[in-house]
């Protein structure tokens, strides 16, 4: 099939052509001899990541296969060509030998300590001084990645139950650098305050939420040009979670201020330079496909529409080590009416989704 593309096609935040190709599953700026078999106009962007998202887990655990599919399939109907799985305890490898499913970055299974997060979702190690060792075995199930649980709530204090750091400093530093040694980046589920220090001195790659980040952090987090996947639809839930925890009310206050304060934090990273990512979370509490609904609460934060669709597309894909659209590049890429750039509501409207040359 050759398709022409047509209209704006945009490559990046400085390269945007009037038109392309898509021959053999390839993009290319040569005009072709073929005739095209279809044109699609209107404003052409690389495929979009959701950079947090969890095909294989749903609110109780793993699911089926037959599941999963569904959920990667809502994902690429929204025109997420691209996800970077962060942490599934399902084996979801075998996306990757289905043509007609988004491309998957997998980052093995969550790693935390027993009671210490959600049940049925991650690795749980019996003692602190297994992480490094897991972190590497981790890093050989997955495709690069590694994501680690650094906090969450420690019900043994009874009524004092809150937010608690689940590794020592020197334990998290040498589970980065092993993950490192292996050739993987390492992210980090992290809602509280007392975490983020000793992941910034270990040398962390990613943060998934960074909720409890103060200002210092940030001037860090920047400094260190660290992205943070703002995941606005689940830190929106922290009232309801606050709601469920009666019985700690320290735990449900935090989360009642981090969640009057969210808007403020992803407002205050993007200030500071701070990549903010975009990711929906979903998998567990939120559904798949809702990339243009995680958008539009990054831009209700603050961050311009232009600079939210650029994390949601080409800049992350640079990041993540995947293609955009450039010469012979796979066409993985999504069509809209108008520019989303100027108006992010127009991202949960894709006109054609086009998947390694197939139109989805």
């Amino acid at each position: 099939m050759v398709l022409h593309l047509r209209g704006t096609v945009v490559l990046d935040d400085e390269r945007e052509v009037g038109e392309a190709w898509v021959v053999g599953g390839r993009i290319t700026f040569d005009r072709p001899s073929a005739t095209p078999d279809a044109v699609l106009e209107g404003w052409v962007l690389p495929g979009l990541v959701d950079v947090h998202c969890h095909i294989g887990l749903a609110s109780d655990g793993p699911v089926d296969d037959g599941t999963a599919e569904k959920q990667a399939l809502a994902d690429r109907d929204s025109g997420v060509l691209l996800v970077r799985d962060a942490g599934s305890p399902a084996d979801t490898g075998w996306v990757h030998d289905r043509d007609d499913l988004p491309r998957l970055i997998r980052a093995g299974r969550h790693l935390a300590r027993p009671k210490r997060y959600l049940r049925h979702y991650g690795r749980e190690l019996e003692s602190v001084d297994q992480l490094p060792s897991a972190v590497r075995e981790e890093a050989a199930r997955g495709d690069g990645w590694v994501k680690l649980v650094a906090d969450w709530i420690d019900r043994d204090l009874g009524a004092d139950g809150d937010l608690r750091p689940l590794w020592p400093a020197d334990v998290l530093a040498d589970a980065v650098a092993a993950a490192h040694a292996a050739g993987a980046r390492v992210t980090a589920h992290t809602f509280a305050t007392e975490s983020l220090d000793a992941l910034l001195d270990a040398g962390i790659d990613c943060l998934e939420h960074a909720t409890g980040a103060t200002p210092d952090h940030i001037d860090r987090i920047a400094a260190a040009g660290i992205p943070v996947t703002a995941t606005l639809l689940q830190i929106g839930q922290f009232e309801a979670i606050a709601a469920q925890g009666s019985r700690y009310p320290l735990f449900a206050a935090r989360m009642r201020a981090l969640h009057a304060h969210r808007y403020a934090l992803v407002r205050d990273l993007y200030e500071a330079g701070v990549p903010v990512l975009v990711g929906t979370d979903a998998g567990g509490t939120i559904g798949h496909g809702k990339i243009a609904d995680e958008a539009a609460e990054l831009v209700r934060a603050g961050i311009p529409a232009r600079d939210v669709v650029a994390a949601a597309s080409w800049r992350t894909r640079a990041w993540l080590g995947a293609e955009g659209l450039g010469e012979g590049a796979s066409a993985d890429l999504v069509v809209f009416g108008a520019d989303p750039r100027e108006d992010i509501g127009v991202l949960g409207a894709p006109r054609a989704v086009v998947l390694r040359g197939a139109v989805v």
